[in-house]
């Protein structure tokens, strides 16, 4: 195992550039405020009152970051190693990314179906983090990353757990039909029920379901796509066409799975969100592979382009100008398929784009990402991001994680998001399950480098685990640990200056363009 070596303080502590966040300057959403008001960057206000207030932090919890930073400072100055909140500052990493806070949330897919609480997808607004899980979703104060504090759990016994987030309102994927009721939020779930809940989060400490809209394959996975006529707009998407419908055939629950859905959630009135389109797929390339998209991919701005990993075969189209479509009623333009992605072995999975829209970021799940695809002998398609010229689909690289992962441990490049710089560079965080986080910087998208990581050991006993995703959010990364909860990391390095400060993150959308 690596010796854990933290940078010097004057590139942990000090900012010299107004848009990056310093570790003690993250500004507190409302109810949390400890200093006057620092000003909002790019017209994107920091503090969102739609979000409720949160119980104030005592002076307590200030002191404690307070310490937290002096301690850190003086541990650099005599070379000392910071005592471990969490085991995520014990793992092996580079020497540029130090570990900070973690809300710890235990876990395992080793327990019955029913059961298990592990973590999911995280999504962000103003200093409040909410981090899904298989029982619901957890809604956590990030304003101190040192030491971020639970403000609540509402629990929802469905799978997947996924998430998003927009104002006062937060909707949640509930992914397999059961063959019991289950409970959600003390509302009874019926047996066979699959969908999408929402929620009211206009009070924090106690989120109130508000909607429960049946979908006909369930939902995988959430995309925000945008507001539009008061309402908010989300695509929804089923992983694959299993278990579609009710005493359906292959066939026929691939006719009812070859979909993007897209429900609609008014913002007044959020009870009467609905399905209001059903978006049809091109592909699977192979007539043998499920269809369904897994999760989708949406940047607005100048661009306009959503992007689905589906099946074998990744779908792009536009959302509105210049290209046509909207983001109700998606336009098709090409498919993207990467030799090895075969739809068997494993499905596209997740996508993403640069923040000026010239780069399609694809990553795919070998083994249904349970198993350990990133050894040594695997191949590189197995543990592989990859570039794509969004225009075109034509493919411009690949990277491929370069440190090989044990037996023990299940990996694929899983969850990730883009750094939002203003320098014009490409830097992608990502969680890998068992490999951790890794920020990689694909400027050149041909000649990819990786800038940081932070690598688990193997779980013992073997199990699933890892970080389900890492987000950068707001100049510090933030890890879904499937077993454990949610980690905190601060990466130092010269090509990450000049991010943009957002006031709130949905990691699968970019509501605007850089460049």
């Amino acid at each position: 195992m690596e010796t854990p070596v933290l940078e010097p303080p004057q590139t942990l502590w000090r900012c010299t550039t107004p848009d990056i966040a310093c570790p003690v300057a993250m500004r507190p959403g409302p109810g949390l405020a400890r200093g006057p008001p620092s000003p909002d960057v790019d017209g994107l206000s920091l503090t969102h009152k739609e979000v409720g207030g949160v119980r104030p932090r005592t002076l307590r919890s200030h002191i404690r970051w307070t310490a937290f930073s002096l301690m850190a400072a003086l541990a650099l100055l005599v070379g000392m190693a910071l005592p471990a909140s969490a085991d995520h500052a014990t793992r092996p990493h580079t020497p540029n990314i130090q570990a900070l806070g973690h809300s710890p949330q235990p876990a395992s897919f080793l327990v019955p179906d029913g059961q298990r609480t592990v973590n999911s997808d995280i999504a962000f607004w103003g200093n409040l983090a909410f981090n899904g899980n298989y029982d619901g979703f957890r809604i956590i104060d990030i304003s101190e990353p040192g030491d971020p504090q639970l403000v609540s759990w509402t629990h929802c016994n469905g799978d997947q757990g996924d998430i998003v987030v927009w104002q006062n309102l937060l909707v949640r994927s509930w992914n397999t039909k059961r063959a019991t009721p289950r409970d959600c939020d003390g509302q009874v779930v019926p047996a066979g029920w699959e969908g999408v809940h929402v929620f009211d989060i206009s009070n924090p400490t106690d989120p109130t379901l508000v909607a429960a809209v049946e979908l006909p394959c369930g939902s995988h996975t959430l995309t925000v796509a945008g507001s539009s006529g008061g309402r908010l707009l989300v695509y929804s998407n089923n992983s694959s066409s299993s278990g579609c419908g009710v005493g359906l055939d292959l066939a026929g629950q691939n006719a009812l799975g070859d979909f993007m859905d897209v429900i609609a959630v008014p913002l007044a009135d959020p009870a009467g969100a609905s399905l209001i389109h059903r978006e049809p797929l091109a592909g699977p390339t192979d007539p043998t592979v499920r269809t369904g998209c897994h999760d989708a991919a949406v940047i607005l701005g100048d661009v306009n382009l959503a992007a689905c990993a589906s099946a074998d075969t990744t779908n792009v189209f536009s959302i509105g100008a210049p290209r046509g479509g909207s983001i109700e009623d998606p336009e098709f333009l090409y498919t993207v398929s990467e030799p090895g992605v075969d739809g068997h072995a494993g499905r596209w999975h997740s996508a993403g784009f640069t923040w000026d829209g010239k780069v399609l970021v694809l990553g795919w799940e070998p083994g249904g990402g349970a198993a350990p695809e990133c050894e040594a002998t695997d191949p590189p398609v197995t543990k592989s991001m990859f570039f794509y010229d969004a225009a075109s689909g034509a493919k411009l690289g690949q990277w491929t994680l370069p440190r090989p992962q044990s037996s023990a441990e299940n990996c694929t490049i899983h969850n990730y998001n883009i750094v939002p710089l203003r320098s014009g560079r490409y830097l992608a965080v990502s969680g890998n399950y068992q490999a951790g986080t890794w920020v990689t910087d694909f400027t050149d998208p041909a000649n990819p480098a990786t800038v940081a990581w932070s690598d688990p050991p193997p779980l013992v006993p073997t199990q699933l685990g890892g970080a389900w995703s890492s987000y950068w959010y707001n100049n510090f990364v933030f890890e879904s640990e499937i077993t454990k909860g949610l980690n905190v990391f601060r990466v130092s390095d010269p090509r990450l200056s000049g991010a943009r400060v957002l006031g709130h993150l949905n990691p699968q959308t970019q509501e605007f363009t850089i460049g």
